[in-house]
């Protein structure tokens, strides 16, 4: 790609504030991965101001050479950063990130670590309490919304004329529900992430961008489309029930389908569709990049809204990170045979502690194990 063909990319990404698939078409795996992370980190504006500045015609070749003699670590999509200086450099003109002695937060990680946020602008960050009763407003001053207990409603008639995002971050060990401006319901899980428009407007697809789980109820409009894009993976409907988990650790993203009909697409291959049907699960392997259909019970990969937890021939460790989640611990492990065990298990975090589960854990293989603060080591 030419630092004039990505210049034209970053700027209708910026003008539009969404990727477009058609884009993408011919860029390469890793052309890919920039603009996703150049834009969920916010640093569009940063990156053309650089670009501008740079005159160099170094091929793209030659720079990702450079950028591998560097070492530079890449950020993950939506992963929390301090402050890093940029630096851009040739045809593509590469945004890395260092980290600095005088770091300053990002605003959430101003607030405890345990409450639920919601951003608001580029700096604005409230804090959700999930018994309070507030009014949303946006940086304009316009209320958009409001805040009832643990969900958060948006208003179709506010006089928003413009595409402006909110974003939720919900913690560890807390879920929480947000109601679109179309009606479209939509359950967060623990450790989940979405940004979406505080309004839908005409004309527009309804688009949301997700980290994490949660469940959609769309609310039908035939002439906009609704996608839930999560990572490279995007999600296409009109009006139907699924369930998506797109955490940034997992290997794979999936989604479920509960009722209607999706179509599941991804950027690196656009062509490969997926189309499910009630009761099938669409499985994207990030590093394949290759997806697979397969029949399912709904009820495992749904019973996490009513509390439960439902686990069939799955590793500990793989039980171990959905644990972590929902009870806001740290789980260390140092008993292999433990590791290895293929469990079978159904727990309610309404009801059981997670020492319950540890003492019905027990029950299955033996192990030691004890609590520093919340961080458990199982011996």
């Amino acid at each position: 790609m030419s630092k004039k063909d990505l210049k034209s990319v970053l700027e209708r990404i910026k003008n539009t504030e969404k990727i477009d698939t058609k884009d993408l078409i011919g860029l390469s795996d890793e052309e890919k991965q920039l603009i996703y992370q150049l834009y969920n980190g916010g640093l569009l504006d940063e990156s053309l101001r650089l670009m501008e500045e740079s005159d160099t015609d170094e091929s793209w070749n030659a720079l990702k050479n450079k950028i591998a003699d560097k070492k530079t670590p890449v950020i993950p999509l939506w992963r929390k950063f301090t402050k890093y200086a940029a630096v851009f450099v040739g045809v593509a003109a590469v945004l890395y990130m260092v980290k600095k002695e005088d770091t300053s937060l990002d605003p959430t990680e101003l607030q405890p670590q345990n409450s639920i946020t919601l951003k608001v602008g580029e700096s604005k960050v409230k804090l959700i309490k999930e018994n309070d009763e507030q009014k949303i407003v946006s940086t304009d001053g316009i209320v958009v919304g409001k805040q009832n207990g643990n969900t958060l409603t948006y208003s179709n008639d506010s006089q928003i004329d413009r595409v402006i995002y909110n974003e939720l971050k919900i913690p560890n060990g807390k879920i929480f529900n947000v109601e679109l401006s179309d009606g479209t319901s939509v359950h967060l899980n623990s450790g989940t992430r979405i940004k979406y428009p505080v309004k839908f407007l005409p004309g527009h697809n309804r688009e949301v961008f997700i980290e994490g789980e949660a469940y959609f109820k769309v609310a039908k409009d035939t002439e906009h489309p609704f996608i839930v894009n999560a990572d490279a993976v995007a999600v296409r409907v009109l009006g139907t029930e699924f369930n998506i988990t797109s955490y940034a650790d997992d290997k794979e993203i999936r989604t479920v389908l509960v009722e209607g009909s999706v179509d599941m697409t991804n950027t690196f291959a656009p062509g490969d569709k997926a189309l499910l049907k009630p009761g099938q699960k669409a499985i994207w392997t990030k590093t394949a990049h290759t997806t697979q259909i397969e029949e399912v019970d709904v009820e495992i990969y749904t019973a996490w809204l009513s509390g439960e937890l439902i686990f069939r021939d799955v590793s500990f460790n793989e039980m171990a990170k959905k644990l972590e989640r929902q009870y806001n611990v740290s789980i260390v492990n140092n008993n292999t045979l433990l590791a290895t065990k293929t469990l079978n298990a159904r727990f309610n975090v309404k009801v059981e502690n997670i020492e319950d589960i540890l003492t019905s854990l027990k029950q299955i293989q033996n192990f030691d194990y004890r609590i520093e603060d919340r961080t458990i080591i199982i011996d």
